[in-house]
């Protein structure tokens, strides 16, 4: 099989935000040592960036396409998406300067960290599989582990990260269950793969081991939103957390 760079070409926000985030982190090791403010503005020019980048890409498509053997869609929708995320992201970063100077965290790591997160929802807003979906998530979540443990000294922050660590965790075994039993379902996890075996299964509300999978991916997915009742780790995690 060969390798072709041009497969990636589809996701080629995702992959200028990535490089983006490994240079922001090469500047705050030497270039930007003990000057954060260039590292912050490095930060809002690879967001900047990569949204017009998706941006160009919107203009120049009007249709939906797949890509990285149908595991990765670029829609309308998805390019609104993302380029919501990356402009609430760059609000929320110059939103927060004041008080990562008066916390002490005025730090390049909030940043890398959050770039980090914000790859995550990139990749889950495109994702055509649930592996690469679960990808997303996961990138996403222990990006957000770390931000929430920022403050070392602070033992209600580790507490806090700590919580949320471990039962994040839990809620990934639960969805990677019930996504194992869709794939020993169906042998498939791409999207469109499952929606035309599950539309050919005839009495498929009855059917014991999809009602299993839909709940523990139901579960899982509860677990990491923090939606009722799978709530318990969100007021001490909020309560920990800078």
């Amino acid at each position: 099989m060969n390798f072709d760079m041009s497969a990636f070409a589809i996701a080629s926000p995702e992959v200028f935000l990535l490089a983006a985030l490994c240079t922001v982190l090469l500047m705050d090791l030497w270039v930007a040592k003990g000057a954060p403010l260039i590292t912050y503005l490095a930060t809002q020019l690879a967001l900047w960036t990569t949204a017009l980048l998706v941006l160009g890409r919107a203009f120049n498509s009007d249709r939906a396409f797949t890509g990285l053997g149908g595991m990765y869609i670029v829609d309308g929708l998805g390019d609104i998406l993302k380029i919501s995320i990356l402009l609430i992201s760059s609000l929320a970063f110059a939103y927060s300067r004041k008080y990562l100077r008066e916390q002490n965290m005025w730090r390049g790591e909030f940043f890398v960290l959050g770039m980090a997160a914000i790859l995550g929802m990139l990749i889950m807003v495109s994702g055509y599989n649930l592996l690469v979906l679960y990808l997303g998530l996961e990138l996403l979540a222990l990006s957000m582990y770390a931000l929430v443990a920022m403050q070392r000294d602070n033992s209600r922050a580790s507490e806090a990260a700590m919580k949320y660590f471990v039962l994040g965790a839990i809620a990934s075994g639960l969805l990677l269950y019930g996504i194992s039993m869709l794939y020993g379902m169906s042998g498939s996890l791409n999207i469109l793969d499952l929606k035309a075996y599950f539309q050919a299964q005839a009495g498929l509300h009855t059917n014991i081991l999809f009602l299993f999978s839909m709940t523990f991916i139901v579960a899982g997915i509860a677990f990491k939103f923090g939606a009722v009742p799978f709530h318990m780790w969100v007021p001490d995690v909020y309560q920990g957390a800078p």
